[in-house]
């Protein structure tokens, strides 16, 4: 993504990467087969669609609940980081400096700043200019959205983020919003996944198809290899 930081994206082929299975072991083996190496467990949160940003310092407590937030932010090159959507926006970002993160971003989420939120505790890791990539997530023709909860993400993000349905009814252009998002925190965007969760069989929806597996983005820094 930028340069030795790596992002990687599971979909249904994978299985359910929900670490809460096994111990966190399909998540770990999914991270294993993408990164080539075998550097333990992945750290992931418990999402609650806020805008709480974890710094990573250690490997991940064996046992332990995972904390509350939305985002993971480490500059420790042997740290893996993930986070589970199906259907949310998931963002790796990550730095010349070895500083990188995993963001899980639904649209309370992004209205809450976790994106300004990591960046700036990115910087604050000594990280300067901050690349970031887009994964899987629901596009507009598929995400209907109320007109009262729209009107507050336009306020706040702009009508960029109105869109319209294949039906033609009001949505929320999540891409958009990330794109917003991005530009607002000073962040470079780079290739990701360029798909639509809800449209696609390939990646799991809770939305269009009440799914209730989760894919995974696993972030991680080539410098410990």
């Amino acid at each position: 993504m930028v340069g030795g930081i790596r992002a990687a994206w599971s979909d249904v082929a994978d299985g359910d990467l929900r670490p809460q299975l096994d111990s966190g072991v399909r998540l770990a083996g999914f991270a294993d087969s993408v990164i080539v190496a075998n550097g333990g467990r992945p750290h992931w949160l418990d999402q609650v669609h806020g805008a709480a940003v974890r710094i990573v310092t250690g490997p991940p407590d064996t046992g332990v609940a995972p904390v509350p937030g939305d985002a993971l932010v480490t500059a420790d090159p042997s740290a893996r980081l993930a986070v589970m959507t199906a259907d949310c926006a998931s963002i790796a970002l990550g730095s010349e400096e070895g500083v990188f993160a995993a963001v899980h971003a639904g649209w309370r989420g992004l209205l809450a700043g976790v994106v300004e939120e990591t960046a700036q505790t990115m910087r604050s890791l000594g990280a300067s200019t901050i690349s970031g990539a887009l994964g899987p997530a629901i596009h507009p023709e598929c995400y209907e959205f109320a007109a009262g909860e729209l009107d507050v993400a336009a306020s706040r993000l702009g009508d960029r983020v109105r869109g319209e349905t294949s039906q033609g009814r009001p949505s929320f252009d999540l891409p958009a919003a990330v794109a917003v998002v991005l530009d607002r925190a000073g962040v470079r965007p780079v290739a990701g996944v360029d798909a639509c969760t809800a449209c696609s069989g390939r990646y799991f929806s809770h939305r269009a198809r009440a799914d209730t597996g989760r894919q995974a983005l696993v972030v991680w820094s080539e410098g410990d290899r």
